[in-house]
């Protein structure tokens, strides 16, 4: 059975709603990082862009607007850039200058950096990896810039934990070893409690370029969790691992508090109108679920809060 439908654009021919974000997603571009004499960052990034379409445009143009896409893009990552948030600031402001119909452009990118690390324990050279996150929305007003990433660690329930010491100071006293010796023990050898696979994301967004370094950002993300992970461990390695993440059990709530003490506490310079986004994501061991924890709020709240 067929159906006559109706020309969508010759049945309405005066369009009067506009659209807030009109674009493409998946947009593949090599950028180079300059580091000021250190071994550059080259990153592989995925961009997506978008521009906002008043109400008398029916659309964007999607063949020109991506040729404009690409063209600024490849302009702008073939640029030196020393921030990653600026190569999505520029490439911002370069879209908003060509279409002169639109109000306001976002870019968005994510990559993956890979860096070198050393083992805890064994002290091996290898590698680890984290996905940045940048982005920047341009207007007539000025440009605001994002820079953050998303790592992965280890986190250990204080819940299941807490069964097994109490259990462990049940069988204890039932050996009859005294309470002081108990303690002492269960103080050093942390007990079993199901463990986690998590993922910590912290950005910064201001007018401009947010004053952050992306590596302490990173290992602001990483050190919220009970433990780092690492991509190669020997067993002193996993040891560690696992020791210190049962001496750190931690809530997904708890890493999003642990983040934001840190951030006050590390980047004290921020300006109070910076936007802090920190967010915990658990994949749990035991159960069907995840867990998830966030917050998104003014730097100069977030320091009255913790004051």
């Amino acid at each position: 059975m067929s159906h006559n439908l109706p020309d969508v654009q010759a049945s309405r021919p005066d369009v009067t709603v506009g659209l807030s974000q009109v674009g493409v997603t998946g947009v593949e571009k090599l950028v180079k990082i300059s580091r000021n004499g250190d071994r550059p960052w080259i990153l592989m990034a995925d961009f997506s862009v978008f521009v906002d379409l008043p109400g008398e445009r029916k659309g964007i143009d999607m063949s020109r607007n991506m040729e404009v896409i690409d063209e600024v893009l490849e302009a702008t990552t073939r640029e030196e850039a020393y921030r990653v948030e600026d190569v999505c600031g520029d490439a911002a402001d370069r879209l908003l200058a060509k279409h002169e119909y639109t109000s306001t452009a976002v870019v968005e990118m994510t990559a993956e950096l890979v860096q070198r690390e050393n083992t805890p324990a064994s002290d091996h050279q290898t590698q680890s990896t984290v996905e940045v996150i940048a982005s920047a929305t341009a207007t007539e007003a000025g440009t605001r810039e994002e820079i953050g990433a998303r790592v992965t660690g280890m986190t250990v329930c204080p819940c299941s934990q807490g069964m097994s010491e109490s259990r462990a100071r049940d069988k204890l006293a039932e050996l009859g070893v005294d309470d002081g010796t108990v303690e002492e023990f269960l103080e050093a050898v942390p007990q079993p409690g199901h463990s986690q696979r998590g993922h910590a994301t912290l950005t910064f967004t201001a007018e401009g370029a947010p004053e952050v370094d992306l590596l302490d950002v990173i290992d602001t993300a990483r050190d919220s969790m009970s433990a780092r992970i690492y991509n190669y461990a020997k067993r002193p390695d996993e040891d560690h691992m696992t020791y210190h993440a049962h001496m750190n059990a931690k809530f997904v709530e708890d890493c999003v508090r642990t983040m934001a003490e840190d951030v006050v506490e590390e980047f004290s310079h921020l300006a109070d109108d910076v936007t802090v986004y920190m967010k915990q994501s658990n994949d749990e061991s035991i159960h069907q679920h995840n867990a998830h924890a966030e917050r998104e709020v003014p730097m100069g709240l977030l320091r009255e809060e913790l004051a």
